[in-house]
């Protein structure tokens, strides 16, 4: 396949740096469009084309696609964090759905009309069972999830009106650092658990704090489902791959690891990895907390040929890393 140049909206951030060096290793051009409100300008690599710009501002984005040919749009830029989107939903709706829209707006106008979009698995709010496939019931609940509902709705409206052809790619929890050590999660406050039991792990935090301790689940903490970064990014260039060999045209798709992990699994496996103790008080459930939120990725498999390659402790070790550096 020929080699291709791709839009990476929010390339500057956690998910997005590591698409970009996926890309870079593939020998495809990546170009990032970030507002670096939450990028870092020293995740992007030398060479790499960037633009800063916000997606709310419509003249920006217009100019990438008048000054780049792009052959397709991979759509990170986003919040992403759910507890703000609940205290302030406004901020969430705007910047995700406008942001989204002006995106859009300005594909179809130049005529770019390939699109992997970042979905979430908040999209299925509380599961009927496990693992979710991706004919569960979409039932959101918070802001953050419902802006990735209607941004999958945009984009479905698009393919149907002839001018989109597109992959949503529902995440699961992504986790993990390359193994550069040049990138990873930064954030002053990170709302994930594998960071914050990192963070303990280091001192940083006096200790985690584990909600709910009555599920029901082997050891009564909640379970959920891990992903490592790359994994995710090797999925994403898959989903492109697709998208230009005509394989796919309009999917929605699961992506995680399809083995559940408790929190308490998660601690404890985190003090194997560091060799260090990570201390946790336990607290009652917090509402809406799901007991158990576990991917099916067996439609990644079919269409994309994908299946997540990297372990949990591969993931914990890196994120292990990634921690120790930042925090000299």
């Amino acid at each position: 396949m020929k080699k291709k140049t791709i839009l990476v909206t929010g390339g500057a951030g956690y998910i997005g740096s590591h698409m970009v060096r996926v890309l870079l290793e593939k020998g495809w051009t990546p170009v990032i469009f970030d507002n670096l409100s939450k990028g870092h300008r020293e995740f992007i690599p030398k060479g790499v084309q960037f633009v800063k710009g916000d997606l709310l501002r419509p003249e920006d984005i217009r100019k990438v696609f008048g000054k780049y040919k792009i052959d397709a749009v991979i759509h990170y830029a986003a919040l992403i964090v759910v507890p703000e989107s609940v205290s302030e939903p406004i901020k969430y709706y705007q910047n995700n759905i406008t942001g989204s829209i002006n995106l859009f707006s300005e594909m179809v106008r130049a005529g770019v009309d390939k699109a992997v979009f970042s979905s979430s698995a908040c999209v299925y709010g509380q599961p009927l069972k496990n693992p979710i496939k991706e004919d569960e019931p979409l039932k959101v609940a918070n802001p953050y999830g419902a802006t990735k509902v209607i941004g999958e709705q945009i984009l479905g409206d698009l393919a149907r009106a002839g001018q989109m052809k597109y992959v949503a790619l529902r995440y699961f929890n992504v986790a993990g650092a390359h193994p550069s050590n040049e990138i990873g999660i930064k954030m002053d406050k990170p709302t994930h658990l594998i960071p914050n039991v990192m963070r303990a792990a280091l001192g940083k935090l006096e200790s985690m704090s584990v909600f709910g301790t009555d599920y029901p689940t082997k050891d009564g903490t909640g379970v959920r489902d891990y992903i490592h970064v790359l994994d995710l990014c090797d999925a994403h260039f898959l989903a492109l791959k697709a998208l230009f060999n005509g394989k796919v045209k309009s999917e929605m798709i699961n992506l995680g690891n399809g083995k559940g992990f408790s929190v308490l699994e998660i601690i404890r496996q985190a003090e194997k990895v560091t060799g260090r103790k990570v201390p946790f008080k336990t607290f009652p459930r917090r509402p809406g907390d799901c007991s158990t939120v576990v991917a099916s990725y067996a439609k990644a498999n079919k269409v994309l040929g994908w299946k997540p390659k990297r372990s949990l402790e591969e993931i914990l070790a890196s994120a292990w890393a990634w921690e120790q550096k930042i925090a000299k």
